[in-house]
């Protein structure tokens, strides 16, 4: 048997010796349950499942009375797993994935949709959007940033745009932090674990005016060394640094009015991303153009071929710096009616890295750096009806503006013409020192107009309908110079110069408008079983490579690239939503067929220099799947969780594709992906576990506790290409955590993550030359901290 299968059966027996004692109704999922709710009626009687209220739709409803598939996670149960960001709610909701091998590059999916895995391009937006606050998050890099006061995060599934801002044609990341209380209260929490690790969080909420006006502010901090080591600069490396503040005023000068005055920055300083060496695959190059022969010309080789021996071999310095800012103010007033909200914000995010791109010890590309600057602002006004009608509606208006600026540089060694050009004889001093330099600036300005309402036909049966109409607009340019390099009139060597980068410089633009829309038919069996059906349209706007563009057989930039088109996703879904064993158990079952044409990818150029992401369109990608969610409520003492996920996704018709590792040769000729896997998303993805607690009067009275955590996906491919070098092998990490809540408001457990060690790798990539070596980042090993929290 192999290890990862050994240690995989020896999770799933650790789980099933927890659960074996509990009644199959006891998989609960512990998402959107907070712990007050997990109260009895009678002495030994539990209760039934307490209502999980969402605002999906844009007002509060009982999760289970909505027509969409959705995942709910409290703060309470982000605490209690030690889940900490978006990049780690993947453990617990599975049709969310995230690839992320730098904050910029970080690219979220939901249903195998939503991103473009690669190099980040500024010029196309994501189809997940994240909204903290009602407020979108434009930069996927905030999926990086440690959570603060989160209240609860709602993970809807499929295309969002008759009710949320900005259009959205994969899901929504839906995160609410709590509000300013009347009421003081206090909380601070201190984390200690392996690799020095070192988080503090704290909140301080209370009254300024009574019943007027109140206050909170919170505040989180993360350290922990790097988990590899680089014996080069004899240093460990990948690193956390991070902090974030959120401050919130709440002011509710009559019961008809109530405005929320937001405001966070967040930081981080890490020295972080380096990949190490993964494996070297086997291109259709000659022999003495593949990375054996490269290296052992060079008499060059890494200090291990293992990965999971967290040796890194870069000679230059390296920095993931972000900071990311903001303010809104979200204003509610009760007209009688309807409900009037308006939601005017601002966002910044600065980004400054510091790369060694060939991440090796050699001089090939000595800087890969490109620092970007983003702004955006953006209002929304919307109308909602009130009370139990005939009718339920809500209309709204959404203005969207951004600009992103990058100025980047690249820079090459003395080993890059042996390494990018080889077998050619071409001499070190052609690419020593040649620098290139990047500028690009795109102007995003998006107008919305959209409404939903929801025709109760009869008591049980309900129909919703919902529009949107788009129009956006965006002007980018972009312009790329070099300097240094050999001084030479020789028209091939300036061609083969030309071939890894060559000044170029161009400007587009997009204007285009959609429609796009849903209907959702529902019916009420019973009080406690609900099935729907419904039918949604979604469309994101067209997108400018905003990077260099590739080049054609003739080594000059291929113009016709600069623009792609729109890309039109169709979603049909059906689903039953139940709560049964007298609301003991809630059991949701969705089931989903999804077609997208001119699917919006970043793929690789594999031409011999600097990797190049830019835009294409893939003519057609189809998703089909199934999700299963279980939740019961606590029965003697234990509750659990399931949520389950098939997806099929691939590209149906991508003839004009990227080449894979495997099939790249001595030309950039297009190869027919057609029929592949889609990257980033796994077939099969589960997300299971247990809690029991049991209550004691020692330490002054409370609950001692034990749970375990287990998530488990499937293999899946790191880049578009889809090759059969960057498959990420499948995986499954257990949790272990055991404490004392007391009743007089303190905490303390302790964490076992990834209990058995499981040897994984969270990204790869394929490095620039296409000579066969791919690196990559490995998840975390075993790790142990203990935690210390406190209420008042």
């Amino acid at each position: 048997m192999s290890r990862f299968a050994l240690r995989s059966a020896a999770g799933s027996a650790a789980l099933a010796a927890l659960l074996s004692s509990v009644a199959p109704a006891a998989l609960a999922q512990a998402t959107g349950e907070a712990r007050d709710a997990a109260a009895v009626a009678d002495a030994g009687s539990p209760v039934g499942l307490a209502e999980v209220t969402v605002t999906a739709r844009r007002r509060e409803e009982n999760v289970q009375d909505v027509p969409i598939a959705v995942s709910v996670t409290t703060g309470e149960q982000l605490a209690d797993t030690g889940v900490s960001s978006i990049l780690q709610l993947t453990q617990l909701v599975p049709t969310l994935q995230v690839l992320s091998p730098n904050p910029r590059n970080t690219a979220l999916t939901i249903r195998g949709l939503g991103a473009s895995y690669g190099l980040a391009n500024d010029g196309l937006e994501q189809g997940v959007g994240v909204y903290v606050d009602q407020v979108y998050n434009s930069r996927p890099a905030s999926a990086t940033l440690d959570f603060i006061d989160i209240q609860q995060i709602e993970v809807l599934r499929g295309p969002q745009g008759t009710l949320f801002g900005k259009n959205t044609t994969a899901g929504a990341l839906n995160v609410t932090t709590r509000d300013a209380s009347q009421a003081f209260e206090a909380q601070f929490e201190g984390t200690v674990g392996t690799y020095d690790y070192r988080q503090v969080k704290g909140t301080v909420s209370g009254p300024i005016v009574q019943d007027k006006v109140a206050a909170r502010l919170s505040y989180v901090g993360t350290w922990r060394d790097g988990t590899i080591y680089n014996p080069v600069q004899q240093k460990d490396q990948n690193a956390v640094n991070n902090q974030a503040l959120r401050a919130q005023i709440l002011l509710t000068p009559t019961q008809a009015l109530t405005i929320r005055l937001n405001a966070d920055y967040s930081w981080q300083q890490p020295e972080c991303c380096t990949q190490l060496y993964y494996t070297v695959g086997t291109t259709l190059k000659p022999a003495n153009q593949q990375y054996p022969a490269l290296a052992a010309g060079r008499n060059y080789r890494p200090p291990s071929t293992n990965p999971y021996d967290r040796k890194a071999v870069i000679d230059d310095l390296i920095q993931a710096d972000q900071w990311l800012s903001g303010l809104s103010a979200i204003v509610d007033y009760d007209l009688g009616f309807a409900t009037l909200t308006g939601v005017a914000a601002h966002r910044e995010w600065d980004w400054e890295p510091r790369n060694d791109r060939d991440y090796t010890a050699l001089d090939v590309t000595r800087r890969s750096n490109n620092p970007s600057h983003q702004k955006q602002d953006s209002l929304e006004l919307r109308l909602a009806s009130s009370g139990a009608s005939r009718v339920d509606w809500t209309v709204g208006l959404y203005y969207f503006d951004q600009n992103v600026t990058t100025n980047g540089v690249t820079e090459y060694g003395s080993d890059a013409s042996y390494w990018l050009l080889p077998a050619t004889n071409t001499p070190a001093a052609l690419l020593e020192g040649y620098t290139v330099f990047n500028d690009s600036t795109i102007d995003t300005t998006s107008y919305a107009v959209f409404g939903q309402l929801t025709w109760n036909v009869t008591e049980r049966l309900k129909i919703t309908p919902g529009l949107r109409y788009t129009d956006e607009k965006k002007d980018g340019a972009y312009a790329q110079r070099v300097t240094g390099g050999l001084a030479t009139t020789d028209a091939t060597l300036i061609s083969r110069r030309n071939g890894i980068a060559r000044p170029q410089a161009f400007s587009a633009e997009t204007d285009d408008g959609s429609l796009s829309g849903q209907i959702a038919v529902s019916y009420e069996v019973s009080d406690t079983l609900n099935v729907y059906a419904s039918y949604s349209r979604g469309h994101k706007s067209g997108g400018i490579n905003m990077t260099a563009l590739p080049l054609t057989a003739q080594n000059v930039p291929a113009q016709e690239a600069a623009v792609i088109d729109p890309e039109k996703v169709t979603t049909y879904e059906a689903g039953v939503k139940s709560q049964l064993f007298d609301r003991l158990l809630t059991a949701n079952l969705a089931v989903f067929a999804t077609d997208v044409k001119d699917f919006q990818a970043n793929v690789v150029d594999s031409g011999p220099g600097a990797l190049r992401g830019y835009l294409a369109n893939v003519e057609k990608v189809t998703v089909r799947g199934a999700e299963l969610d279980l939740a019961t409520r606590r029965i003697g003492g234990f509750s659990g969780y399931f949520n389950f996920a098939y997806t099929d996704a691939k590209y149906d018709d991508f003839k004009n594709g990227p080449c894979p590792l495997e099939r790249v040769g001595t030309s950039t000729a297009a190869c027919d992906l057609s029929g592949r896997q889609l990257p980033g998303v796994s077939k099969w993805a589960g997300a299971f576990g247990a809690d029991y607690r049991r209550e004691s009067a020692l330490l002054g009275g409370g609950e001692f506790y034990l749970g375990v955590d287990a998530s488990f996906r499937s293999s899946y491919f790191a880049d578009a290409t889809t090759s059969i070098y960057t498959r990420l092998k499948a995986q499954q990490i257990v949790n272990f955590r055991a404490g004392f809540e007391s009743e007089t408001g303190w905490e303390g457990f302790v964490s076992l993550k990834n209990a058995f060690d499981e040897k994984y790798m969270q990204n790869l990539t394929v490095v620039s030359g296409n000579s066969g070596l791919v690196v990559g980042t490995p998840g975390d090993d075993r790790t142990i901290s203990f935690t210390l929290r406190g209420r008042y």
